[in-house]
């Protein structure tokens, strides 16, 4: 070794463009277009952590590896951080897209039996087992496509045993998988068949029983065995046909009394008010927001509130109505994005194709869309410090990209640009 040089495990080289992301988030407004590109980049890892980053002649100078991986002229991003998926669930609803492309609403399904409760039916009715093998072939395809940090939600349960049962799966997959997992408990994502006209005594059950079993497995007198140590949040699906303002604020309420972080599903079809809720109960984010008035986008800017937009989800449901990126951004909401993996409405896998359909349809340019896929989106699930940037001290969560320019990853779709994944320091995918 060289006199003067540090050992470490590995350095990635060589690359056309390093996009670090590096420094404080979640970005807001003009910020969101700083990517920090390092031309020539490099960075030194040392277990799972980044130790260094720069041009790959300092990098080079400074640090010797046991491995290295040129990036041969490619580009490097932080790994991608999924900031909204119901990722475990059993079942799936090719009928009702063909119903869909019929002409059938999201809400006439809905009413007719179908949507949530298709497949609440269909998971309740699966093994723990099953449930893990299914949704360890969906993070497999997440890894693929450059995913390496994700939200996921319960919410296809709604029975305290069915949603503790996916909670529980959601360790079991965060524990076998290279992917690492953030639960959210959604216990308030439909009101279920057994409970039809009596909503109230629904949150009841929420706040009174789902709640307390919660907190069991997550606080800190949780069993080590099951306990679930990243941020846990709780979510309520506020919007017609769900739940309403007044059912929101008693979940949300209680959630934040017992310790949890705080998200809505806010005015994905109408707006009830859920974003200003969730600006006034300090709520980590509110996502969807289709329909988010000015008054709302402000309040939520107000308060740091950070609107997750799902452009997948209004795209696999056909409509025309798409969040206002450009509004949120102005206002000063920092924006991230999420695949929305599910069943019923947008069942992808792919990060890259959520930034093309951002820059399409939601008015995001390359660079907003990137940021909102990283550091932005870390931050939306409790991360910010830990992953979504290039920079020293955060896991080593990398991804080495086909292509020339970072700008590609929006630019073409329905192809994956993802050509190595490294996560903690360990190589996971890679085309060799």
């Amino acid at each position: 070794m060289v006199k003067g040089m540090e050992s470490v495990d590995l350095i990635v080289h060589s690359a056309k463009q390093m996009v670090t992301v590096a420094g404080k988030g979640p970005r807001v407004g003009a910020e969101m277009a700083t990517l920090g590109i390092v031309v020539d980049g490099a960075l030194a890892i040392s277990g799972e952590r980044i130790v260094g980053v720069g041009s790959s002649s300092e990098i080079l100078r400074r640090y010797r590896a046991d491995e290295y991986i040129s990036a041969a002229g490619r580009v490097v991003t932080p790994g991608f951080v999924d900031a909204h998926t119901h990722l475990v669930f059993a079942g799936d609803r090719a009928n009702e897209f063909e119903m869909r492309v019929g002409g059938a609403t999201y809400l006439d399904i809905m009413r007719a039996g179908g949507g949530i409760m298709s497949t609440v039916r269909a998971t309740r009715e699966a093994s723990l087992e099953t449930l893990v093998e299914q949704s360890l072939e969906r993070l497999d395809r997440m890894i693929l496509h450059g995913t390496t940090t994700a939200e996921v939600k319960t919410g296809y349960g709604l029975t305290t045993e069915d949603e503790i049962r996916i909670l529980a799966a959601i360790s079991v997959l965060d524990a076998a998988h290279a992917i690492d997992l953030v639960p959210t408990f959604l216990g308030a994502h439909a009101v279920p068949e057994e409970y039809a006209d009596r909503a109230d005594a629904y949150v009841d059950l929420v706040v009174n029983e789902m709640l307390p079993q919660v907190l069991a497995i997550a606080g800190e007198e949780a069993d080590p065995d099951v306990e679930i140590r990243r941020p846990v949040f709780c979510d309520v699906f506020c919007d017609e046909g769900a739940f309403d303002l007044t059912q929101t604020r008693r979940i949300l309420e209680a959630a934040k009394a017992a310790g949890l972080g705080l998200k809505v599903h806010a005015d994905e079809f109408a707006n009830l008010g859920a974003a200003s809720l969730a600006a006034e109960l300090g709520a980590t984010s509110a996502d969807h927001l289709v329909h988010t008035s000015a008054q709302d986008m402000a309040a939520m800017a107000r308060a740091g509130v950070i609107g997750v937009l799902l452009p997948g989800t209004s795209f696999g449901l056909g409509h025309h109505d798409f969040a206002a990126a450009r509004a949120l951004i102005a206002a000063g909401v920092p924006i991230s994005l999420g695949t929305d993996l599910n069943p019923g409405t947008c069942w992808c896998e792919s990060m890259p194709f959520m930034m093309a359909l951002a820059c399409r349809y939601i008015g995001m340019t390359p660079a907003e869309a990137l940021v909102a896929s990283t550091i932005n989106a870390a931050c939306a699930v409790g991360l910010g410090d830990t992953v979504g940037s290039l920079e020293p001290g955060k896991l080593a969560d990398v991804v080495i990209h086909e292509i020339p320019d970072y700008r590609y990853l929006a630019y073409r779709f329905g192809t994956n640009p993802v050509c190595a994944v490294i996560k903690r320091g360990e190589l996971v995918v890679s085309a060799r």
